[in-house]
């Protein structure tokens, strides 16, 4: 079972790139483990460090002046193969939310089977949010997942975002899957008993 999730409120990492690959989120050098711990460490590995394993002072992630639970990435975020190790990496760092104007579908989908909330925005709405933290690297920004709603606290903006009604229970309730169906276990048995067929 995962940290539970209904609204939250946050500063925020901002990467204006577009088309992140899973490549470059988490290198195919570190899939060897099976295991989702340590995952984090090596996010955007190839951006965050030089060969030599020193810290690229450039790159956004070893900026101290961006921090929070939430990323912002630009358009088409999480394309290339379908490495589930790549959601690991984003929950396992520490977001709980990415923003973008669209996520690939393999990418969306292992977000939410690990409780990392994946909110589509418009085009437009993301330009207004990467100016907003650029103008301030302090503004916040609230996802609201039981009205399905996020907030840029800066200007005021706010869109609805679409979630499935079944990963929204289960990240509402910090479940996984198995969570979900031991939760449900006395319905699930009870229905069986009562679709059950006698030959």
């Amino acid at each position: 079972m995962k940290d539970k999730f209904q609204t939250l409120t946050s500063t925020c990492v901002p990467i204006p790139r577009e088309n992140i690959d899973t490549d470059q989120i988490i290198p195919a050098r570190f899939l060897k483990a099976t295991s989702r711990q340590g995952f984090g460490d090596n996010l955007f590995r190839d951006w965050r460090y030089d060969k030599d394993g020193n810290p690229i002072s450039t790159f956004v992630l070893n900026n101290p002046k961006y921090k929070g639970s939430i990323l912002v990435a630009g358009k088409n975020f999480g394309s290339g193969s379908s490495r589930e190790h790549a959601a690991w990496a984003v929950a396992g760092y520490g977001f709980k939310v990415v923003i973008s104007s669209f996520f690939a579908d393999i990418f969306k989908n292992n977000a939410l089977n690990n409780c990392l909330l994946p909110v589509v925005v418009t085009e437009q709405f993301l330009a207004n949010l990467f100016q907003s933290i650029e103008n301030d690297n302090n503004m916040t920004v609230t996802v609201n997942l039981l009205e399905q709603t996020v907030s840029n606290n800066a200007t005021g903006e706010t869109e609805k975002f679409d979630i499935s009604p079944y990963k929204k229970e289960c990240i509402i309730n910090g479940f996984d899957d198995i969570d979900f169906l031991l939760n449900n276990i006395a319905e699930i048995e009870k229905w069986e008993e009562s679709s059950s067929i006698t030959y």
